[in-house]
């Protein structure tokens, strides 16, 4: 069955999957097993028509915020009823995929309530940002190194970078309170005269400026050698996941250091300052010759919790094969990152289908009866089973950078009389 601008009800006798009125949806709707459909609400970020809204799944729109900035890619719904965005800054100084510079914290009545600007010729954030259980802000930035500068630390090329870096913003102070640099944690061979040189494969806790720069890149992100897209944070560990596309990883950064512990190789409850103290995805990224790479680009490193817990949701873009796959990740309980051993975590459960490939943004996550909502970013979403039965799809006209699920009682939904 399907529901369209055409067909704004279903046909006689089918079941609705939610109970609602005649309404025109604001896309197409197919429905192939009505019964095992998640009935809760999704929350729709459109960064083409930079648009954020709630809609049913049916289609319908249930609410829709008005934004001052255009998205700079992630804005979700936090459970006191206000957003948490990221958005482009009047003049956007790194002009990447995925630009930003202006944080906001939005009410409900799309007021902005605190502003956060990071936006300058030194660097900008972008992409993803994550509110910590403190009420801090975690945000990536790209910080811009010269020419020079890169080819001191052993880059290969003559060019501008836009190495990454991660900020911690108290919201109180407006102030910036803990700070990551990649440039601290570099590794290459390119170049023995400089500081930096080291054999690759023995130095798995840092990162080959170079290897982005051995890859074939998008021409669009030229000299964006890393191009983080995604964090995420686990509280109970105080661990950062970053999910970092040109080298097909996610890196693991150890958040309980000081800053100046995190500039450096020692310090924080793993003993390895800002050094990676895991990393997975791509072994080819440190020369590892053990370990089955999964992604080909990546994004959205999303944690489960519950019964889940100690797992991770990966939407792995396949650019390579032109065909997405999604993976359910046990992670390791021990944090171990060896030279030459296998370091991937387990795979519990994957999802692709030859009609699923997003070469850019796109997710997924855990519904309440178990189904995995998947977001392709070209198209729409995707509902599966465990059993691998799609049992629902939406699509429309847009770039879908993720989709966020809501219980219809959630706090979060009652704050917006929904």
């Amino acid at each position: 069955m399907v529901l369209d601008q055409e067909m704004p009800s279903n046909p006689e006798g089918d079941q609705d999957v939610n109970t609602d009125e005649d309404f025109t949806p604001i896309g197409t709707v197919e429905i192939f097993n009505d019964s095992k459909i998640d009935t809760n609400y999704i929350l729709v970020n459109d960064a083409a028509a930079n648009r954020v809204y709630i809609m049913n799944k049916k289609a319908k729109l249930l609410h829709e915020w008005t934004l001052t900035n255009n998205i700079g890619n992630d804005v979700y719904l936090m459970p006191n009823g206000k957003l948490l965005a990221s958005l482009e800054s009047d003049e956007p100084k790194i002009p990447l995929g995925g630009k930003g510079g202006k944080i906001q914290i939005i009410e409900t009545d799309n007021t902005p309530s605190w502003e956060y600007i990071y936006s300058s010729t030194e660097g900008e954030t972008h992409h993803d940002v994550e509110m910590l259980p403190n009420g801090n802000i975690l945000a990536m930035v790209w910080s811009i190194t010269d020419s020079i500068q890169a080819k001191e630390e052993g880059y290969m090329f003559s060019e501008d970078i836009y190495p990454e870096s991660i900020i911690e913003i108290n919201t109180n102070t407006s102030s910036i309170v803990w700070e990551w640099h990649s440039m601290d944690h570099l590794v290459q061979e390119n170049d023995s005269t400089k500081r930096n040189y080291g054999t690759i494969a023995h130095n798995p806790q840092l990162i080959d400026i170079n290897y982005s720069a051995k890859e074939t890149l998008l021409p669009e992100v030229k000299g964006d050698i890393m191009h983080a897209n995604a964090i995420a944070y686990d509280a109970e560990k105080d661990l950062i996941y970053l999910s970092v596309n040109s080298f097909s990883e996610i890196w693991v950064i150890d958040h309980s250091t000081t800053t100046e512990e995190a500039a450096s190789h020692l310090g924080g409850n793993y003993n390895k300052g800002g050094d990676l103290i895991y990393r997975f995805g791509n072994p080819e990224a440190y020369e590892n010759e053990q370990g089955l790479r999964l992604f080909q680009n990546n994004h959205f490193p999303n944690l489960l919790k519950g019964e889940h817990k100690g797992k991770l949701l990966v939407f792995s873009n396949g650019n390579d094969i032109k065909q997405s796959t999604v993976y359910e990740l046990e992670l390791p309980e021990t944090y171990n990152l060896e030279p030459n051993k296998n370091n991937e975590p387990k795979i519990t459960w994957s999802f692709t289908d030859p009609d699923m490939y997003s070469g850019k943004v796109s997710g997924a996550v855990l519904l309440e009866n178990g189904n995995i909502l998947i977001t392709e970013g070209d198209f729409g979403f995707w509902e599966v089973t465990r059993e691998k039965e799609v049992v629902w799809k939406f699509s429309a006209p847009g770039f879908y950078w993720r989709g966020y699920h809501y219980l219809q009682e959630a706090p979060e939904i009652q704050k917006l009389g929904l």
